[in-house]
């Protein structure tokens, strides 16, 4: 894997802290390595359904210093929480147990059962990616970690590989049945681009975004609780409409087969719930198709109303959104310079994803923040971000 470069003046101050916490702790120099955030700026809940999605990595990383240890086992320190857990290489265990170290534990026991020659390790964890946000702090952890497990075996892989195990841990460590987006963008995110995916193939096309306009996240401070399980039972809504339709047209692997009109065919012939869960995912395919049009063409216009109609239809096909939610996009809907704004991520609280014109920046933050206050009595947090670069190692002076 290629490493960014950073001059001694721009290396991230969470890089500079995680590795001079190692070497405080541990008196040696550390390797460092980290993996990004994302947010999706349309297609959500497709990834899981082998469909389209365009996500960007974000300048929100975690990192992970990391040195090695003679014996099996991975010392795990996290800075944020200020909390050591001990994982024993050779009995990782199975299976989600609640704690932050499931995503660490997972990696490790998937990479082992690849047959990959982990050595025992020091590692120290810290992650600038908010929680409960939806910008994907897991992938985040997940990924760092794994270049930290492979960086200090002294083995390389794929990016490709790199996200199909830590999209495997999540699912059998963390008992998230997750797409692959998350994993994927973590590893192969761009400067300055989205990534359009299609999430079946893994075949992937970087799109620049316009230079006039910022993407800024608005994070509603919720997370309600039914987030989690909730996610689980809409993918299980996808697939019992997969084998429903199978039944007529045996030849489809996923919703990502058939198209709106195909599936209205269908609507009589499974339960309405069913059927919205169904029709989200092949509509928004169809935007996030037409939405990496729009982007080619500069047709911003075309693009945010692309993203409205994501969000009505999250909202009321796959009803994942909340009321905090929909009062953010309604209050950001309603600001100048405003193109496009929807949810983003599993939903149930967590952000939304917003197109703003750079020079309605400040504007746009008093406004949308006062807004949305007036409707719920909570103060948001909002970041104004930039796509930025997927994972990598940090090269940090050793003198």
């Amino acid at each position: 894997m290629t490493s960014p470069t950073f001059d001694p003046g721009s290396i991230p101050i969470s890089a500079r802290l995680v590795a001079d916490e190692f070497r405080n702790r541990y008196g040696t120099h550390p390797l460092v390595f980290f993996a990004p955030g994302r947010v999706n700026l349309i297609g959500e809940h497709t990834d899981y359904n082998d469909g389209f999605v365009m996500p960007c990595a974000l300048a929100f990383r975690t990192y992970v210093a990391v040195g090695a240890r003679r014996d099996s086992i991975l010392n795990v320190f996290s800075f944020d929480l200020g909390d050591t857990s001990t994982i024993d290489l050779n009995n990782p265990g199975s299976g989600p147990t609640g704690h932050w170290t499931d995503y660490v534990r997972g990696v490790a026991a998937v990479l082992r059962s690849r047959g990959i020659d982990l050595r025992g390790a020091k590692l120290i964890i810290k992650g600038d990616v908010p929680i409960g946000a939806g910008l994907s702090s897991s992938a985040a952890i997940e990924v760092a970690t794994a270049l930290a497990l492979l960086g200090v075996s002294g083995t390389s892989l794929e990016r490709r590989e790199i996200a199909e195990i830590c999209q495997r841990a999540e699912h059998e460590y963390a008992g998230t049945k997750c797409g692959i987006m998350d994993q994927f963008i973590a590893c192969f995110g761009s400067k300055d681009h989205a990534l359009l995916l299609d999430c079946c193939s893994l075949e992937s096309e970087p799109l620049p975004l316009p230079e006039q306009v910022r993407i800024v996240i608005c994070n509603t401070m919720v997370k309600h609780e039914l987030a989690g399980g909730e996610y689980n039972k809409r993918r299980a809504d996808c697939e019992a409409g997969v084998r429903i339709l199978r039944q007529s047209l045996p030849h489809i692997r996923a919703l990502r087969d058939i198209d709106a009109s195909e599936l209205n065919q269908f609507a009589s012939a499974m339960p309405e719930r069913i059927f919205r869960r169904c029709r989200h995912v092949v509509t928004e395919n169809a935007r996030v198709l037409e939405s990496a049009e729009a982007l080619k063409q500069h047709n911003l216009k075309r693009f945010g109303e692309l993203m409205h109609s994501s969000h009505i239809s999250l909202r009321d096909d796959y009803e994942v959104s909340c009321r905090e939610l929909d009062i953010m996009v309604e209050s950001a809907s309603q600001c100048t310079g405003v193109w496009g704004a929807r949810m983003t991520g599993g939903g149930f609280g967590g952000s939304t994803v917003n197109l703003v014109e750079a020079d309605a920046l400040a504007a746009f933050q008093t406004e949308v923040s006062q807004k949305y206050q007036a409707g719920t009595g909570i103060e948001p947090a909002i970041y104004v971000c930039s796509a930025a670069e997927g994972a990598g190692e940090i090269l940090l002076a050793t003198t």
